[in-house]
Protein backbone atom coordinates (compact mmCIF):
# COMPACT_ATOMS: atom_id res chain seq x y z
CA UNK A 1 0.00 0.00 0.00
CA UNK A 2 1.29 3.66 -0.98
CA UNK A 3 2.54 5.43 2.14
CA UNK A 4 0.52 8.47 2.87
CA UNK A 5 1.83 12.22 2.74
CA UNK A 6 -1.15 13.07 5.08
CA UNK A 7 -2.35 11.30 8.38
CA UNK A 8 -3.54 7.50 7.47
CA UNK A 9 -6.85 6.94 7.67
CA UNK A 10 -8.67 5.41 10.41
CA UNK A 11 -8.00 1.69 10.57
CA UNK A 12 -4.72 1.38 9.30
CA UNK A 13 -2.29 -0.67 10.56
CA UNK A 14 0.85 -2.50 10.12
CA UNK A 15 -0.39 -5.42 8.89
CA UNK A 16 -1.91 -3.26 5.51
CA UNK A 17 1.15 -2.89 4.27
CA UNK A 18 3.31 -6.45 5.36
CA UNK A 19 1.01 -9.30 4.23
CA UNK A 20 -0.95 -10.00 1.48
CA UNK A 21 -4.52 -11.71 2.10
CA UNK A 22 -4.03 -15.35 1.94
CA UNK A 23 -6.47 -17.64 -0.51
CA UNK A 24 -7.74 -19.14 2.73
CA UNK A 25 -9.22 -15.68 4.27
CA UNK A 26 -10.81 -14.49 0.78
CA UNK A 27 -12.48 -17.97 0.31
CA UNK A 28 -13.64 -17.97 4.08
CA UNK A 29 -15.32 -14.73 3.47
CA UNK A 30 -16.94 -15.82 0.53
CA UNK A 31 -17.86 -19.09 2.20
CA UNK A 32 -19.53 -17.04 4.89
CA UNK A 33 -21.36 -14.67 2.39
CA UNK A 34 -22.52 -18.18 0.60
CA UNK A 35 -23.80 -19.12 3.79
CA UNK A 36 -26.20 -16.08 4.15
CA UNK A 37 -27.24 -16.42 0.72
CA UNK A 38 -28.80 -18.79 1.19
CA UNK A 39 -30.88 -18.13 4.13
CA UNK A 40 -31.94 -14.92 2.61
CA UNK A 41 -32.52 -16.19 -0.78
CA UNK A 42 -34.79 -19.24 0.49
CA UNK A 43 -36.71 -16.77 1.96
CA UNK A 44 -37.83 -14.61 -0.90
CA UNK A 45 -37.87 -17.89 -3.14
CA UNK A 46 -40.48 -19.68 -0.62
CA UNK A 47 -42.05 -17.57 1.52
CA UNK A 48 -45.14 -16.57 -0.70
CA UNK A 49 -45.28 -19.77 -2.40
CA UNK A 50 -45.35 -21.55 0.48
CA UNK A 51 -48.02 -19.75 2.54
CA UNK A 52 -49.69 -18.53 -0.77
CA UNK A 53 -49.55 -21.81 -2.78
CA UNK A 54 -51.16 -21.75 -6.35
CA UNK A 55 -53.92 -24.18 -6.19
CA UNK A 56 -52.24 -26.54 -8.37
CA UNK A 57 -49.17 -27.03 -6.05
CA UNK A 58 -50.89 -29.30 -3.82
CA UNK A 59 -49.96 -27.55 -0.59
CA UNK A 60 -52.75 -26.13 1.99
CA UNK A 61 -53.00 -22.45 2.28
CA UNK A 62 -51.81 -21.77 5.46
CA UNK A 63 -52.36 -18.03 6.12
CA UNK A 64 -55.34 -15.70 4.71
CA UNK A 65 -55.84 -13.74 1.53
CA UNK A 66 -57.94 -11.75 2.39
CA UNK A 67 -56.88 -8.01 1.72
CA UNK A 68 -56.76 -5.52 4.33
CA UNK A 69 -57.19 -1.55 2.81
CA UNK A 70 -58.18 -2.85 -0.59
CA UNK A 71 -55.02 -4.71 -1.50
CA UNK A 72 -52.81 -5.69 1.57
CA UNK A 73 -52.83 -9.33 2.65
CA UNK A 74 -51.04 -11.01 5.07
CA UNK A 75 -47.90 -11.97 3.71
CA UNK A 76 -47.36 -8.54 3.00
CA UNK A 77 -48.39 -7.46 6.86
CA UNK A 78 -46.20 -9.78 7.81
CA UNK A 79 -42.74 -8.98 5.84
CA UNK A 80 -43.94 -4.90 6.59
CA UNK A 81 -43.36 -5.76 10.13
CA UNK A 82 -39.90 -7.58 10.13
CA UNK A 83 -38.68 -4.24 8.97
CA UNK A 84 -39.58 -2.70 12.35
CA UNK A 85 -37.20 -4.73 13.73
CA UNK A 86 -34.87 -3.90 11.09
CA UNK A 87 -34.94 -0.26 12.12
CA UNK A 88 -33.13 -0.92 15.60
CA UNK A 89 -31.03 -3.68 15.08
CA UNK A 90 -29.29 -2.63 11.72
CA UNK A 91 -27.35 0.50 13.13
CA UNK A 92 -27.20 -0.96 16.59
CA UNK A 93 -25.00 -4.08 15.23
CA UNK A 94 -23.28 -1.83 13.25
CA UNK A 95 -22.32 0.92 15.96
CA UNK A 96 -21.43 -2.08 18.46
CA UNK A 97 -19.61 -3.76 15.75
CA UNK A 98 -17.70 -0.83 14.82
CA UNK A 99 -16.80 0.15 18.72
CA UNK A 100 -15.87 -4.04 19.22
CA UNK A 101 -12.62 -4.54 20.65
CA UNK A 102 -12.96 -8.50 20.95
CA UNK A 103 -9.61 -10.34 20.97
CA UNK A 104 -11.24 -11.84 18.01
CA UNK A 105 -11.74 -8.86 16.03
CA UNK A 106 -14.99 -6.48 15.40
CA UNK A 107 -16.64 -8.53 12.80
CA UNK A 108 -15.91 -12.57 13.79
CA UNK A 109 -17.22 -12.85 16.94
CA UNK A 110 -20.94 -11.70 15.95
CA UNK A 111 -20.79 -13.53 12.99
CA UNK A 112 -20.07 -16.72 15.04
CA UNK A 113 -22.69 -16.21 17.52
CA UNK A 114 -25.01 -15.68 14.67
CA UNK A 115 -24.53 -18.47 12.28
CA UNK A 116 -26.56 -21.27 13.40
CA UNK A 117 -29.67 -19.42 15.21
CA UNK A 118 -30.32 -17.23 12.22
CA UNK A 119 -30.23 -21.09 10.24
CA UNK A 120 -32.70 -22.52 12.83
CA UNK A 121 -35.23 -19.38 12.95
CA UNK A 122 -34.94 -19.65 9.14
CA UNK A 123 -36.34 -23.34 9.36
CA UNK A 124 -38.81 -22.38 11.64
CA UNK A 125 -40.44 -19.60 9.44
CA UNK A 126 -41.75 -22.89 7.14
CA UNK A 127 -42.80 -25.14 10.36
CA UNK A 128 -46.16 -23.44 11.24
CA UNK A 129 -48.12 -24.47 14.35
CA UNK A 130 -51.57 -25.21 12.02
CA UNK A 131 -51.84 -27.40 9.22
CA UNK A 132 -54.27 -24.70 8.02
CA UNK A 133 -55.72 -21.11 7.19
CA UNK A 134 -55.33 -20.12 11.04
CA UNK A 135 -54.64 -16.61 12.59
CA UNK A 136 -52.12 -18.84 14.90
CA UNK A 137 -49.44 -19.19 11.91
CA UNK A 138 -49.97 -15.47 11.35
CA UNK A 139 -48.62 -14.56 14.97
CA UNK A 140 -46.30 -17.11 14.75
CA UNK A 141 -44.83 -16.04 11.75
CA UNK A 142 -44.47 -12.56 13.59
CA UNK A 143 -42.50 -13.99 16.73
CA UNK A 144 -40.29 -16.06 14.09
CA UNK A 145 -39.29 -13.25 12.08
CA UNK A 146 -38.32 -10.72 14.73
CA UNK A 147 -35.50 -13.29 16.08
CA UNK A 148 -34.89 -14.38 12.60
CA UNK A 149 -34.01 -10.85 11.56
CA UNK A 150 -32.26 -10.32 14.66
CA UNK A 151 -29.77 -12.74 14.19
CA UNK A 152 -29.18 -12.49 10.61
CA UNK A 153 -28.72 -8.88 10.37
CA UNK A 154 -25.68 -9.80 13.11
CA UNK A 155 -24.28 -11.82 10.79
CA UNK A 156 -24.75 -9.86 7.62
CA UNK A 157 -23.67 -6.20 8.60
CA UNK A 158 -20.64 -7.58 9.92
CA UNK A 159 -19.88 -9.67 6.69
CA UNK A 160 -20.12 -6.92 4.61
CA UNK A 161 -18.05 -4.72 6.43
CA UNK A 162 -14.86 -7.38 6.55
CA UNK A 163 -14.94 -6.54 2.56
CA UNK A 164 -13.59 -3.37 3.68
CA UNK A 165 -11.81 -4.32 6.59
CA UNK A 166 -10.13 -6.74 4.89
CA UNK A 167 -9.12 -5.24 1.29
CA UNK A 168 -6.40 -2.89 0.87
CA UNK A 169 -6.33 -1.40 -2.30
CA UNK A 170 -9.56 -0.51 -4.35
CA UNK A 171 -8.34 -3.73 -6.44
CA UNK A 172 -7.99 -6.21 -3.79
CA UNK A 173 -11.72 -4.76 -3.07
CA UNK A 174 -12.47 -5.60 -5.96
CA UNK A 175 -11.37 -9.28 -6.08
CA UNK A 176 -13.13 -9.65 -2.35
CA UNK A 177 -16.17 -8.47 -3.78
CA UNK A 178 -16.02 -10.82 -6.90
CA UNK A 179 -15.47 -13.80 -4.74
CA UNK A 180 -18.11 -13.29 -2.31
CA UNK A 181 -20.50 -12.51 -5.40
CA UNK A 182 -19.54 -16.27 -6.53
CA UNK A 183 -20.42 -17.22 -3.13
CA UNK A 184 -23.57 -15.58 -2.88
CA UNK A 185 -24.76 -17.06 -6.65
CA UNK A 186 -23.73 -20.20 -5.22
CA UNK A 187 -25.79 -19.92 -2.29
CA UNK A 188 -29.11 -18.71 -4.55
CA UNK A 189 -28.87 -22.60 -6.05
CA UNK A 190 -28.52 -23.96 -3.03
CA UNK A 191 -31.58 -22.19 -2.14
CA UNK A 192 -33.88 -23.14 -5.06
CA UNK A 193 -32.88 -26.94 -4.21
CA UNK A 194 -36.38 -26.63 -2.53
CA UNK A 195 -37.74 -26.59 -5.35
CA UNK A 196 -36.74 -30.80 -6.69
CA UNK A 197 -36.00 -31.72 -3.15
CA UNK A 198 -39.83 -31.76 -2.21
CA UNK A 199 -40.38 -34.30 -4.62
CA UNK A 200 -37.23 -36.36 -3.45
CA UNK A 201 -38.62 -36.76 0.06
CA UNK A 202 -42.14 -37.38 -1.18
CA UNK A 203 -40.82 -40.72 -2.24
CA UNK A 204 -40.26 -41.67 1.00
CA UNK A 205 -43.70 -41.34 1.89
CA UNK A 206 -43.68 -37.72 3.39
CA UNK A 207 -46.32 -34.95 2.85
CA UNK A 208 -46.18 -32.48 0.21
CA UNK A 209 -46.17 -29.95 3.23
CA UNK A 210 -43.33 -32.45 5.25
CA UNK A 211 -41.04 -32.55 1.88
CA UNK A 212 -40.94 -29.12 1.67
CA UNK A 213 -39.81 -28.16 5.80
CA UNK A 214 -37.34 -31.39 5.27
CA UNK A 215 -35.98 -29.32 1.98
CA UNK A 216 -35.65 -26.11 3.94
CA UNK A 217 -33.90 -27.92 7.17
CA UNK A 218 -31.00 -29.29 4.52
CA UNK A 219 -30.45 -26.28 2.72
CA UNK A 220 -30.39 -24.52 5.96
CA UNK A 221 -27.64 -26.61 7.95
CA UNK A 222 -25.94 -26.55 4.95
CA UNK A 223 -25.94 -22.81 5.24
CA UNK A 224 -24.91 -22.96 8.76
CA UNK A 225 -21.97 -24.53 8.25
CA UNK A 226 -21.02 -22.55 5.62
CA UNK A 227 -21.61 -19.32 7.44
CA UNK A 228 -19.27 -21.08 10.54
CA UNK A 229 -16.07 -21.11 7.93
CA UNK A 230 -14.98 -17.62 8.73
CA UNK A 231 -14.48 -18.32 12.05
CA UNK A 232 -12.07 -20.69 11.62
CA UNK A 233 -9.93 -19.41 8.77
CA UNK A 234 -10.06 -15.45 9.00
CA UNK A 235 -7.76 -13.95 11.82
CA UNK A 236 -9.52 -10.57 11.61
CA UNK A 237 -6.97 -8.50 14.29
CA UNK A 238 -3.79 -9.95 11.44
CA UNK A 239 -5.37 -9.24 8.22
CA UNK A 240 -8.24 -6.45 8.79
CA UNK A 241 -7.97 -3.10 9.49
CA UNK A 242 -10.11 -3.20 12.98
CA UNK A 243 -9.06 -0.11 14.73
CA UNK A 244 -12.19 0.49 16.88
CA UNK A 245 -14.39 3.54 16.19
CA UNK A 246 -14.82 6.01 19.28
CA UNK A 247 -17.55 8.28 17.09
CA UNK A 248 -21.05 8.12 18.98
CA UNK A 249 -24.05 7.18 17.57
CA UNK A 250 -25.12 10.16 16.51
CA UNK A 251 -21.96 10.97 15.16
CA UNK A 252 -21.71 8.05 13.06
CA UNK A 253 -25.50 8.50 11.40
CA UNK A 254 -24.59 12.05 10.53
CA UNK A 255 -21.14 11.28 8.47
CA UNK A 256 -23.35 8.44 6.89
CA UNK A 257 -26.16 10.03 5.78
CA UNK A 258 -24.40 12.93 5.28
CA UNK A 259 -22.10 11.06 2.30
CA UNK A 260 -23.12 12.96 -0.65
CA UNK A 261 -21.79 10.08 -3.00
CA UNK A 262 -23.62 6.97 -0.54
CA UNK A 263 -27.19 8.92 -1.00
CA UNK A 264 -27.56 8.26 -4.53
CA UNK A 265 -25.74 5.12 -4.06
CA UNK A 266 -28.46 3.65 -1.93
CA UNK A 267 -31.26 5.39 -3.83
CA UNK A 268 -30.18 2.85 -6.54
CA UNK A 269 -29.60 0.48 -4.58
CA UNK A 270 -33.04 0.54 -3.21
CA UNK A 271 -34.71 -0.27 -6.65
CA UNK A 272 -32.27 -3.32 -7.74
CA UNK A 273 -33.03 -5.48 -4.55
CA UNK A 274 -36.65 -4.72 -4.77
CA UNK A 275 -37.43 -5.26 -8.61
CA UNK A 276 -34.38 -9.04 -7.71
CA UNK A 277 -36.48 -9.94 -4.70
CA UNK A 278 -39.71 -9.59 -6.97
CA UNK A 279 -38.05 -12.01 -9.87
CA UNK A 280 -36.85 -14.23 -7.27
CA UNK A 281 -40.21 -14.19 -5.47
CA UNK A 282 -41.84 -14.97 -8.82
CA UNK A 283 -39.86 -17.43 -10.48
CA UNK A 284 -41.69 -20.20 -9.15
CA UNK A 285 -45.00 -18.48 -10.72
CA UNK A 286 -43.75 -17.85 -13.82
CA UNK A 287 -42.55 -20.97 -14.47
CA UNK A 288 -45.77 -22.96 -12.82
CA UNK A 289 -48.18 -20.58 -13.77
CA UNK A 290 -47.35 -18.16 -16.81
CA UNK A 291 -45.46 -21.26 -18.68
CA UNK A 292 -46.95 -24.02 -17.18
CA UNK A 293 -43.84 -26.13 -16.62
CA UNK A 294 -42.98 -27.83 -13.32
CA UNK A 295 -41.70 -25.41 -10.69
CA UNK A 296 -38.67 -28.06 -10.21
CA UNK A 297 -37.47 -26.16 -13.61
CA UNK A 298 -37.24 -23.28 -11.30
CA UNK A 299 -33.79 -24.73 -9.77
CA UNK A 300 -32.13 -25.49 -12.88
CA UNK A 301 -33.12 -22.17 -14.38
CA UNK A 302 -31.14 -20.46 -11.18
CA UNK A 303 -28.28 -23.24 -12.07
CA UNK A 304 -27.89 -21.86 -15.62
CA UNK A 305 -28.26 -18.23 -14.68
CA UNK A 306 -25.09 -18.89 -11.97
CA UNK A 307 -23.46 -20.50 -14.52
CA UNK A 308 -23.43 -17.67 -16.99
CA UNK A 309 -23.08 -15.37 -14.21
CA UNK A 310 -19.52 -16.96 -13.45
CA UNK A 311 -18.34 -17.21 -16.44
CA UNK A 312 -19.35 -13.30 -16.33
CA UNK A 313 -17.69 -12.57 -12.92
CA UNK A 314 -13.93 -11.84 -14.34
CA UNK A 315 -14.77 -9.94 -17.40
CA UNK A 316 -16.82 -7.76 -14.95
CA UNK A 317 -13.68 -7.76 -13.09
CA UNK A 318 -11.55 -6.68 -15.95
CA UNK A 319 -13.85 -4.22 -17.43
CA UNK A 320 -14.50 -2.07 -13.93
CA UNK A 321 -10.88 -1.50 -13.17
CA UNK A 322 -10.61 -0.76 -16.66
CA UNK A 323 -13.29 1.16 -17.56
CA UNK A 324 -16.23 2.97 -15.38
CA UNK A 325 -18.09 0.93 -13.14
CA UNK A 326 -21.05 3.39 -13.17
CA UNK A 327 -21.77 3.12 -16.31
CA UNK A 328 -21.85 -0.55 -16.61
CA UNK A 329 -24.43 -0.54 -12.91
CA UNK A 330 -26.50 1.62 -15.46
CA UNK A 331 -26.24 -0.75 -18.24
CA UNK A 332 -27.19 -3.27 -16.12
CA UNK A 333 -30.63 -1.61 -14.41
CA UNK A 334 -31.55 -1.11 -18.42
CA UNK A 335 -30.85 -4.89 -19.15
CA UNK A 336 -32.75 -6.03 -15.93
CA UNK A 337 -35.88 -3.44 -17.07
CA UNK A 338 -35.98 -5.19 -20.40
CA UNK A 339 -36.05 -8.52 -18.68
CA UNK A 340 -38.68 -7.89 -16.83
CA UNK A 341 -41.04 -6.44 -19.88
CA UNK A 342 -40.39 -9.55 -21.11
CA UNK A 343 -42.17 -11.43 -17.91
CA UNK A 344 -45.42 -9.60 -18.90
CA UNK A 345 -45.52 -12.09 -21.93
CA UNK A 346 -44.15 -15.05 -20.65
CA UNK A 347 -46.52 -17.98 -22.51
CA UNK A 348 -47.76 -15.77 -25.32
CA UNK A 349 -44.11 -16.03 -27.17
CA UNK A 350 -44.56 -18.10 -30.65
CA UNK A 351 -41.79 -20.40 -29.11
CA UNK A 352 -41.61 -23.21 -26.95
CA UNK A 353 -42.23 -22.39 -23.03
CA UNK A 354 -39.22 -24.32 -22.15
CA UNK A 355 -37.37 -21.81 -24.26
CA UNK A 356 -38.56 -18.54 -23.28
CA UNK A 357 -37.77 -19.57 -19.40
CA UNK A 358 -34.41 -19.98 -20.66
CA UNK A 359 -34.40 -16.66 -22.36
CA UNK A 360 -35.33 -14.62 -19.55
CA UNK A 361 -32.63 -16.28 -16.85
CA UNK A 362 -29.86 -15.85 -19.74
CA UNK A 363 -30.63 -12.15 -20.31
CA UNK A 364 -31.11 -11.78 -15.79
CA UNK A 365 -27.81 -13.21 -16.04
CA UNK A 366 -25.54 -10.23 -17.74
CA UNK A 367 -27.07 -7.98 -15.14
CA UNK A 368 -26.85 -9.80 -12.01
CA UNK A 369 -23.46 -10.46 -12.96
CA UNK A 370 -22.38 -6.75 -12.67
CA UNK A 371 -24.59 -5.52 -9.94
CA UNK A 372 -23.45 -9.18 -8.01
CA UNK A 373 -20.04 -7.34 -8.03
CA UNK A 374 -19.52 -3.94 -8.36
CA UNK A 375 -22.01 -2.03 -5.85
CA UNK A 376 -20.78 -4.34 -3.43
CA UNK A 377 -16.83 -2.78 -4.37
CA UNK A 378 -18.17 0.76 -5.35
CA UNK A 379 -19.33 1.03 -1.31
CA UNK A 380 -16.25 -0.17 -0.12
CA UNK A 381 -14.62 2.68 -1.93
CA UNK A 382 -17.03 5.31 -0.62
CA UNK A 383 -16.58 3.91 3.29
CA UNK A 384 -12.63 4.82 2.61
CA UNK A 385 -13.07 8.11 0.60
CA UNK A 386 -15.04 8.57 4.23
CA UNK A 387 -12.36 7.49 6.33
CA UNK A 388 -10.26 9.60 4.71
CA UNK A 389 -12.22 12.80 4.90
CA UNK A 390 -13.59 12.29 8.47
CA UNK A 391 -10.95 10.49 9.90
CA UNK A 392 -12.24 7.85 11.20
CA UNK A 393 -13.45 4.53 9.79
CA UNK A 394 -17.35 3.83 9.89
CA UNK A 395 -17.48 0.96 7.40
CA UNK A 396 -19.67 -0.96 9.62
CA UNK A 397 -22.63 1.52 9.74
CA UNK A 398 -22.00 1.84 6.16
CA UNK A 399 -22.68 -1.24 5.63
CA UNK A 400 -25.38 -1.52 7.84
CA UNK A 401 -27.17 1.23 6.04
CA UNK A 402 -26.99 -1.07 3.35
CA UNK A 403 -27.92 -3.99 4.63
CA UNK A 404 -31.14 -1.96 6.33
CA UNK A 405 -32.10 -0.70 3.00
CA UNK A 406 -31.78 -4.06 0.83
CA UNK A 407 -33.68 -5.84 3.41
CA UNK A 408 -36.43 -2.68 3.47
CA UNK A 409 -35.97 -3.16 -0.44
CA UNK A 410 -36.44 -6.77 -0.36
CA UNK A 411 -39.38 -6.77 1.71
CA UNK A 412 -40.76 -4.06 -0.68
CA UNK A 413 -40.39 -6.48 -3.12
CA UNK A 414 -42.35 -9.34 -1.50
CA UNK A 415 -44.93 -7.02 -0.61
CA UNK A 416 -44.90 -5.84 -4.15
CA UNK A 417 -45.62 -9.42 -5.38
CA UNK A 418 -48.02 -10.65 -2.96
CA UNK A 419 -49.84 -7.26 -3.49
CA UNK A 420 -50.10 -7.93 -7.00
CA UNK A 421 -51.46 -11.66 -6.83
CA UNK A 422 -54.81 -10.51 -5.25
CA UNK A 423 -55.74 -9.54 -8.68
CA UNK A 424 -54.67 -13.50 -10.13
CA UNK A 425 -51.73 -16.03 -9.53
CA UNK A 426 -53.77 -18.88 -11.06
CA UNK A 427 -53.63 -20.61 -14.19
CA UNK A 428 -55.92 -18.87 -16.86
CA UNK A 429 -56.27 -16.05 -13.87
CA UNK A 430 -52.40 -14.47 -14.25
CA UNK A 431 -52.95 -10.58 -14.18
CA UNK A 432 -51.14 -10.01 -10.70
CA UNK A 433 -48.03 -12.32 -11.80
CA UNK A 434 -47.91 -10.52 -15.30
CA UNK A 435 -48.22 -7.26 -13.96
CA UNK A 436 -45.13 -7.71 -11.82
CA UNK A 437 -43.47 -7.49 -14.80
CA UNK A 438 -44.32 -3.71 -15.04
CA UNK A 439 -43.35 -3.05 -11.70
CA UNK A 440 -39.78 -4.79 -12.27
CA UNK A 441 -39.19 -2.46 -15.72
CA UNK A 442 -40.38 0.64 -13.52
CA UNK A 443 -37.91 -0.21 -10.79
CA UNK A 444 -35.04 -0.59 -12.48
CA UNK A 445 -35.84 2.74 -14.53
CA UNK A 446 -35.90 3.80 -11.44
CA UNK A 447 -32.12 2.87 -10.69
CA UNK A 448 -31.30 3.55 -13.81
CA UNK A 449 -32.52 7.26 -13.67
CA UNK A 450 -31.11 8.03 -10.13
CA UNK A 451 -27.51 6.15 -10.53
CA UNK A 452 -26.83 8.60 -13.05
CA UNK A 453 -26.39 11.31 -10.42
CA UNK A 454 -23.58 8.89 -8.71
CA UNK A 455 -19.89 11.31 -9.09
CA UNK A 456 -17.47 8.48 -9.76
CA UNK A 457 -15.35 10.52 -11.34
CA UNK A 458 -14.83 12.93 -8.18
CA UNK A 459 -14.83 10.23 -5.69
CA UNK A 460 -11.91 8.48 -7.79
CA UNK A 461 -10.01 11.24 -8.06
CA UNK A 462 -9.82 12.68 -4.45
CA UNK A 463 -9.07 8.63 -3.67
CA UNK A 464 -6.45 9.31 -6.03
CA UNK A 465 -5.06 12.26 -4.53
CA UNK A 466 -5.42 10.57 -0.33
CA UNK A 467 -3.20 7.66 -1.63
CA UNK A 468 -0.48 9.53 -3.45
Amino acid sequence: MTELTSQPPAGHSESDDLEPLPRKVVLGLAAGHGGMSVLINLLGILLVFFYLPPESEGLPQLVTDRTFLLVLNAVVLIAAAGRLTDAITDPLIAIYSDKSKHKLGRRIPFMTYAAVPAAVFTVLMFIPPSGETSTTNIIWLLGIQVLLYVFLTAYVTPAFSLVADLGRTPEERLDLATWTSVAWAIGIVIAAMVTFLPSVFETTGMSTVASYQASVALVCSLAAVAMLVPRFTIDEPRYARSEPSALSPRETLKIVLGNPFFRYYLAADFAYFCGLMIIQTGLLFYVSVLLELDEALSAALLLLMVVISMVLYPIVNVQAKKRSGKQLVILAFVVSAIDFFGVVFLGKYPIPNILEAILLIALFAIPFAILSVLPGWILTDIAEHSANSTGTATAGMFFAARTFMQKISQTVGVMLFALLTSFGRDIGDDLGIRLSGLAGVALYGLAAFLFRNYDEDRLRSELAEARA
